[in-house]
């Protein structure tokens, strides 16, 4: 503190110098040194309580105009906060204005120093331009406001000057000024057009995580599941994706969109239904929220430029590290890409370009180039701290360039796209951002201010709400264009290259070790796979392939998607989930369980059912039937095995007969089995038991001659009852023509001719 307080042109207080000479006669005595050592303040630490210029918090809550002209007003505002455990009287809020900045690097620097130094951090203004605070509790915290002149500032060339807001003030225990707190931010300083204006390129990314789950619903609609309700809350309005929408559409932009969150809001403006944390699902309510959203995206994108990422947005540097372990896993990439125009084509009315990859933060090795232009990309966003500059050029060169076999990197600068990283929720980090990017594109500017370059900036891939916002701000701070112009991504990568700018992919090794880290282990690869396995299995026997094909292809897409890194349980979950799900799906069509089947005779069928609980019919299936025994059982034109194409209507069952043929009693083990039509196996098999009964020739003989006994007696039976009813016919006149017949005559004794019995009976021949 002695030095802030000779900074102030004060000289040692006598309560110090007494201070001094009592640790001098202490240091010189080792046994009163002993008594008394207590661990020495690290060097940091010392030096903090040296300036003491971290007592009290500045933060710079807004400063405009961000990028003034002649004859404007600057105006920051802020709030200081005592941090210490003493008041601070004659506090004293000053603006200070530092010289023209050297360059970049000199940034760098800046942004990194904390706490007051008396070389590096200017005089201050002083009155009329500061805020006096005549005390500062502990803990309490004040407002303030600076308005000053740009004329006062004392601004001179072109360029970016350093401004600090310091608090200055005394304590009890140090009744000296000093600095006691200081915040410093940037201004830039071109009131007149440059000659060369560098021409900025910003994306705007519209991507999200994965929120539709592989479900749909049993209906002929399909009805999406969705995972959970979060999307919503970001389409709603001051949410993320909103937010998003609503600033660019007010900025020059290239908007880079994941077909996969186009495709997820639009399966949310009809019905839908959320998973309920248990088996069940809700009724989703959010149609209303997912129209607006698309309904504005798609407004503000007209006339502008679209870059399509692949389907769900891939992971390139984890197919190039760990997929290309797993044989197909690069195959996944193409449909990723082919389903990425199709789909914003359809939803947004605009046709996308899909020549961009964009690999996590813009790192590159060779392996990622090839995996990127094995899908058609032509053009790779990467970024300055992965493509490196080797000092052959003073400045910073723009960002085509081309590497070989065609295709063009396209390199963003690492400064200005890590400059909203932080968390913009708070005021101070906001306003800090915004000046330093705009100081940043300005001092770029000035590098060669007599060679326009082309620039790029690829922020983080989902910036939040706030982020945004602060994005906004720094673009509308360079909306009069005075040393930057907008200028489209597909511009900005058919650009002249700098003819000295490295193009030298960097080797594999220098790939960052923290990146590498997060990246989709090989595990995924592996059950992507297996899913697709089953997919391709259960997709050929169906009559509508894509009611299945289509949302297990984005589901598997999904499954690669950047968004799952760092996020390795619930992505193995999602997995499991689309997988268990595939595997439900291709068991309802299956073989009904029979019980044991008894054939009487040499020759019979046997009947097997085959259940499709589908919605949808199936097709090249085929059901074979095979005798573990043939010399017992026969089946088919081998004896073995009998087979039958299967087609059946979508709800519906089939009972397929097979005729069988026996050659001697006992129990045969009967195996059924579904196949595809190209041989490969469809479910499990089903086993039942066929017990056979054999009839010899001579039970044979016996069984007809004692059934044809029976036909015989038969024939007896109905012929007497047929003779008694026409003797009862013939015996018993009608009552009528009784009464008018006279008695009957005695009987004849003579027989008649051709009855010989007598019996009045005629013989039947």
């Amino acid at each position: 503190m002695a030095e802030a307080a000779e900074f102030q042109g004060m000289g040692p207080s006598p309560a110090r110098r007494w201070l001094r000479r009592t640790a001098a006669l202490i240091a010189g005595t080792p046994l009163l040194a002993a008594l008394v050592w207590v661990p020495a303040a690290s060097p940091a630490h010392a030096a903090e309580d040296a300036t003491g210029s971290r007592t009290v918090d500045v933060s710079l809550e807004s400063l405009t105009p961000s990028a003034p002209v002649k004859d404007d007003t600057l105006t920051i505002t802020g709030t200081v906060t005592n941090k210490g455990k003493e008041p601070i009287t004659d506090a004293q809020v000053d603006l200070r204005v530092g010289p023209r900045m050297s360059g970049r690097p000199e940034i760098d620097e800046a942004s990194r120093r904390t706490g007051f130094s008396s070389g590096s951090d200017a005089g201050k203004l002083g009155d009329p331009y500061a805020v006096k605070l005549p005390k500062l509790a502990a803990g309490i915290s004040e407002d303030f406001a600076l308005t000053v002149p740009v004329g006062e500032l004392g601004l001179d060339k072109d360029g970016v000057y350093q401004l600090g807001v310091s608090l200055s003030g005394q304590t009890p225990s140090e009744p000296y000024e000093q600095v006691l707190g200081i915040e410093r931010t940037f201004l830039p300083w071109q009131p007149e057009a440059a000659k060369k204006k560098t021409q900025l390129t910003v994306l705007w990314p519209l991507i999200s995580t994965t929120h539709l789950s592989a479900e749909t619903g049993s209906d002929e609609q399909q009805t999406p599941i969705f995972e959970n309700d979060t999307l919503a809350a970001e389409l709603a309005p001051g949410g993320r994706l909103e937010q998003l929408v609503s600033l660019g559409s007010e900025l020059p932009v290239t908007w880079v969109i994941d077909p996969d969150l186009l495709a997820t809001v639009d399966a949310m403006t009809r019905n839908y239904r959320i998973k309920n944390g248990t088996d069940g699902t809700i009724a989703g309510r959010n149609q209303a929220v997912a129209k607006k959203w698309l309904s504005s995206l798609e407004t503000a994108v007209q006339g502008g430029k679209v870059v399509a990422l692949p389907f769900a947005d891939p992971d390139l540097a984890s197919l190039a590290h760990r997929g290309k372990e797993v044989s197909g896993s690069l195959s996944q990439l193409q449909p990723a890409t082919a389903v990425a125009e199709t789909t914003v084509e359809t939803i947004l009315h605009v046709k996308p370009s899909i020549d961009f990859a964009w690999p996590v933060e813009g790192a590159i090795d060779p392996s990622i180039v090839d995996v990127a232009t094995s899908a058609g990309a032509h053009k790779i966003i990467a970024r300055s701290d992965s493509l490196r500059e080797t000092g052959s050029v003073s400045y910073t060169p723009s960002a085509a360039r081309p590497i070989g076999g065609g295709t063009t990197a396209v390199v963003a600068d690492e400064r200005l796209s890590t400059a909203f990283q932080e968390d913009m929720a708070k005021a101070g980090n906001s306003t800090l951002g915004v000046q330093k990017f705009l100081a940043q594109t300005l001092a770029l500017t000035l590098q060669a201010p007599d060679k326009q370059r082309s620039i790029v900036v690829a922020p983080q891939r989902t910036p939040s709400a706030s982020q945004a916002q602060t994005m906004a701000s720094a673009l509308h701070g360079l909306a009069g264009q005075r040393w930057t112009q907008p200028l489209d991504l597909i511009a900005a990568a058919a650009a002249k290259p700098d003819p000295d700018a490295t193009t030298d992919v960097p080797r594999a090794s220098r790939y960052p070790d923290r990146l590498r880290a997060r990246e989709l282990p090989v595990q995924t690869f592996q059950d992507i796979k297996a899913t697709q396995e089953t997919l391709d299995n259960f997709k050929v026997i169906l009559t509508a392939p894509d009611r299945v094909v289509t949302p297990f292809g984005n589901a598997i897409s999904r499954e690669m998607s950047t968004s799952w890194r760092g996020k390795a349980n619930a992505a193995a979950d999602y997995r499991r989930g689309v997988q268990s799900f595939l595997e439900d799906l291709s068991t309802e069509v299956r073989l009904i369980q029979k019980s044991a089947v008894t054939l009487s005779g040499r020759s019979a069928t046997i009947p097997v059912t085959v259940q499709n609980k589908l919605v949808q019919g199936v097709d090249n299936l085929v059901l074979r039937l095979k005798s573990s025994n043939p010399t017992r059982l026969e089946l088919g034109e081998d004896n073995a095995v009998a087979e039958q194409q299967i087609k059946i209507e979508g709800g519906h069952s089939q009972s397929v007969k097979f005729t069988a043929a026996a050659n001697a009693n006992g129990p045969v083990q009967v195996t059924a089995q579904l196949y595809t039509t190209d041989g490969k196996l469809y479910g499990g098999p089903m086993t039942f038991t066929v017990r056979v009964s054999e009839i010899t020739p001579t039970v044979m003989l016996v069984i007809a001659g004692g059934v044809l006994l029976l036909v015989l007696a038969g024939v007896r039976m109905y012929t007497q009852r047929k003779r008694a009813a026409a003797r009862e016919a013939v015996a018993v006149p009608d009552e009528g023509d009784a009464a008018e017949q006279p008695s009957d005559p005695a009987p004849d004794t003579e027989p008649e001719s051709g009855d010989p019995s007598g019996t009045g009976e005629k013989v039947d021949r």
